[in-house]
């Protein structure tokens, strides 16, 4: 709305109304207005809910190793992420732009699964929640919504083989691809770093294409609902999805900005994605948000996101990968969800499979993988039969469990950003 405003004033020579057009200056401005919304927001909303004794039942300090006490702490605190992500991308943001319409209904949409979700589990007293069913059909929804958009849209388009040079201190573009619609994406470690989803369907001939497009979708509801239901499953520690999901979105901004510059395309010989540079906005207003809503998710924790964020924050890393094409980079930047994913799949897999040979088995001592981290030999089952029960000896703090996810997220996103070069 500013945007536009300023914009306005600028046609009238108003001083300082050019800033307003400069992607740097409203992403720096959408942070801190979203830090400060955060803090600010969060203090009132963590009062009014204990006041009204609003929370979910958490860990007992008798079952902690640290005998923490995590009874009666509010939850829902995705909330305030959430408001502190959309004021600053509805005041400073191009509402026009169908990046960002996109990322408004993408928090939106999936703030009100998980607020469904809380609802249930802290209202309703039900500990399961909102039926898993009625989850995937809302990430579902999400990613046709999505895929659909991209392949709808005239302004979803992409520029291949962006070549520029410096000529007096002015780029020029010597070299440039018409714009196209493209179900192309960016992959590491190749040369030629470009897939085409529609080459998987080229045995259909003349209908090649479409049905490329028709993967495409696909592949936009399969990468939404798996990196959305990581960052959940992600989320058991305080400040572990924050810190996590913030890392990951800093990592994301980085490639969005030079998929949307022409220069930065064309020396990195990536695609370059015209009107992209509006996510630079949303993703800083989101890792604002992330970071003011750690003051108070921090251990000890005063609030917890609850589904209301961590599955809003999930979906919205999917989508922005998909809308830069940058989805098969996410394995490397998004490990740690891979990882907590994999690690449910494979204990609940591992344990059926014990059960109908009459074995109690187990491939950890706790899922997800970082629960693994915080269990004491005294607190593990005489009776199962653990693939990896001395690992790790003894129990760490869930303190440093969280800092030594955030590391190793750190390293993976900059190792996500190398790969743009080594091929």
């Amino acid at each position: 709305m500013l945007y536009y405003l300023f914009r306005f004033l600028e046609d009238y020579g108003v001083p300082g109304s050019a800033m307003w057009g400069y992607i740097s200056f409203r992403s720096l401005l959408a942070l801190m207005l979203a830090l400060v919304i955060s803090a600010w927001f969060g203090e009132y909303f963590i009062k009014w809910m204990k006041r009204h004794h609003i929370s979910e039942s958490q860990r007992d300090p008798k079952i902690d190793p640290f005998g923490v006490n995590k009874i009666g702490v509010p939850s829902m605190g995705g909330i305030i992420i959430i408001v502190s992500i959309l004021v600053p991308t509805l005041l400073l943001g191009r509402l026009r732009n169908i990046y960002m319409i996109l990322m408004i209904f993408a928090t939106v949409w999936f703030g009100m699964i998980g607020f469904a979700d809380d609802y249930i589990k802290i209202f309703k007293k039900n500990k399961e929640g909102l039926s898993g069913k009625f989850k995937i059909l809302g990430q579902v929804i999400a990613g046709l919504v999505v895929g659909l958009t991209l392949y709808l849209s005239p302004e979803a388009v992409i520029r291949e083989n962006v070549e520029t040079q410096n000529r007096n201190e002015t780029t020029l573009v010597v070299h440039k691809s018409e714009a196209v619609k493209s179900t192309k994406t960016t992959i590491p470690f190749v040369k030629n770093n470009n897939f085409d989803y529609a080459s998987l369907t080229s045995w259909l001939g003349k209908h090649k294409q479409a049905a490329g497009w028709i993967l495409f979708v696909i592949v936009t509801i399969f990468v939404i609902t798996a990196v959305s239901n990581g960052a959940n499953l992600n989320d058991g520690m305080d400040g572990m999805a924050a810190g996590n999901s913030a890392v990951i979105c800093i990592a994301l901004g980085i490639l969005a900005y030079v998929s949307s510059n022409i220069q930065w395309a064309g020396y990195l010989n990536i695609m370059f994605i015209p009107g992209s540079e509006e996510l630079v906005i949303f993703i800083c207003a989101m890792v604002g948000a992330l970071i003011g809503f750690l003051w108070y998710n921090a251990f000890p924790a005063q609030i917890f996101m609850g589904d209301t964020g961590s599955l809003t924050i999930g979906g919205l890393i999917g989508v922005l990968a998909i809308i830069i094409h940058k989805e098969l980079l996410l394995p490397i930047l998004c490990f740690i969800f891979f990882v907590e994913s994999l690690s449910v799949i494979m204990q609940t897999s591992y344990f059926k499979l014990g059960k109908k040979r009459g074995v109690k088995q187990r491939i950890f001592k706790r899922t997800p993988i970082h629960d693994n981290f915080r269990v004491l030999p005294d607190q593990m089952d005489p009776a199962c039969k653990y693939v990896f029960g001395n690992w790790p000896q003894g129990a760490w703090h869930e303190s440093k469990i969280t800092v030594r996810f955030w590391i190793t997220t750190i390293l993976l996103a900059a190792a996500t950003i190398i790969t743009l070069k080594i091929r």
